[in-house]
């Protein structure tokens, strides 16, 4: 037994995401045997983007049922099925995220029609469903509306299914059924990751962390670590039953946000940006030259990058400049940046040159008053010494705009 689905969401930011249609087909192999379609009244806003490519717009699931007024009815439609879908990797954390909102798991073996079509049709065009089906004389109503792209992946599975000579599909699951392997659970463990910059926490079966890192993708970190042969990380392979994480920003936040909660990262530079006879120059430090670096990197492929780009801008012809550039005034400051999410902002307190606190705020919140930033800051009470080099690579990259704090 089957249940194909497809659902639409909101178009929010990674894990803020809301179900604003979803539509469900029972299927028996043979037949549909039930069907479930309905618009979802998400609580929160519909991007225009989304609003122009589905043709739904607010005033459309304004009076629609809300998701936990059709959790049950959900429940029963894909209970003892297969879960199908065309990149069925975002329904289903769709369907989970929603279900954990409500503090309920949602659980359910899955199948993907992508990997399916790709070795049993590998001569298509493309692998999107809307071009597929096109190529395949599948018709495609209401595309980018969840009962047509549902109905259409439904189509086209039933192909597949008389396309698999070899019962591929039947195998498959009953792989994934009854052999709980290591690749499902690196896939387990990862589906809910996000690529993005962030501190991952790596934890065994009692919830003790084993293992917390700041890394620039969390996803491609947690799925390398468990790929990886070499024996340092065999006891986190074996130990790991649950990841967490932490969405951070730029890096001097995560840097922060890590001393914040105790947490190490030692970052190997043995590169340097030098000035040498008044030009810049990217060489590995030694520790017998008197010479100090302005900057330091991991690679001299990175060294090599800020080298052209300096040499490439007006006003650090002079590079005197770039240094004056680097020094961070003594008057009160304030540095705003991006945030973790769409729709926040991140912010460094500098107090008298030195950084004291740190913090995010939202873009509708306002900041005009240092009590509504004594509300937001994180206060430091550690050496930001270690930041220097981060911050100084912030400035040129232009991640903060720096303005004055209120003073009352």
């Amino acid at each position: 037994m089957y249940s194909v689905i497809d659902i639409e969401s909101n178009g929010a930011g990674f894990r803020e995401e809301s179900i604003i249609e979803i539509a469900i087909y029972r299927y028996n192999g043979h037949e549909i045997v039930d069907r479930f379609i309905s618009l979802v009244n998400p609580e929160s806003a519909i991007t225009p983007f989304v609003q122009k490519l589905t043709k739904i717009s607010p005033n459309m699931v304004r009076t629609a049922p809300k998701f936990h007024e059709l959790a049950k009815r959900i429940v029963e439609i894909t209970e003892e099925t297969i879960l199908v879908g065309h990149n069925i990797e975002f329904d289903y954390r769709m369907l989970r995220q929603e279900f954990k909102r409500l503090g309920y798991e949602f659980k359910i073996n899955t199948l993907d029609t992508i990997p399916l079509a790709k070795k049993l049709i590998p001569l298509a065009e493309s692998y999107s469903l809307g071009k597929l089906v096109k190529s395949l004389g599948i018709p495609l109503v209401d595309a980018h509306r969840a009962s047509g792209d549902a109905r259409a992946t439904l189509e086209l599975f039933k192909l597949l299914m008389i396309k698999d000579k070899d019962s591929e599909i039947i195998q498959q699951h009953h792989e994934e059924v009854n052999a709980k392997t290591y690749l499902n659970k690196i896939k387990e463990l990862t589906q809910d990751l996000p690529s993005e910059r962030g501190i991952v926490y790596f934890q065994n079966k009692e919830g003790q962390i084993i293992l917390s890192d700041f890394v620039e993708d969390m996803k491609k970190f947690a799925k390398l670590l468990f790929n990886s042969k070499s024996k340092k990380w065999r006891e986190i392979q074996d130990e790991t039953e649950q990841i967490r994480y932490d969405l951070t920003g730029n890096t001097v936040i995560a840097k922060l946000m890590m001393k914040t909660k105790g947490l190490k990262k030692r970052d190997s530079l043995p590169f340097g940006l030098f000035i040498i006879k008044d030009k810049y120059v990217a060489d590995k430090i030694s520790n017998q030259s008197k010479l100090a670096p302005i900057l330091k990197f991991k690679s001299f492929t990175q060294g090599s990058k800020v080298v052209r780009f300096v040499t490439s801008q007006e006003q650090f012809r002079e590079v005197k400049n770039l240094e004056t550039l680097f020094t961070i005034s003594h008057e009160d400051q304030m540095w705003i940046s991006t945030g973790r999410t769409l729709g926040e902002k991140s912010f460094l307190f500098f107090k008298k040159g030195k950084l004291s606190s740190y913090g995010f705020y939202e873009l509708y919140t306002q900041i005009e008053s240092l009590t509504k930033i004594s509300n937001l800051k994180i206060d430091i009470d550690f050496s930001t010494e270690d930041l220097k080099n981060d911050l100084k690579l912030a400035i040129l990259r232009g991640d903060f705009q720096i303005i004055a704090p209120p003073t009352k």
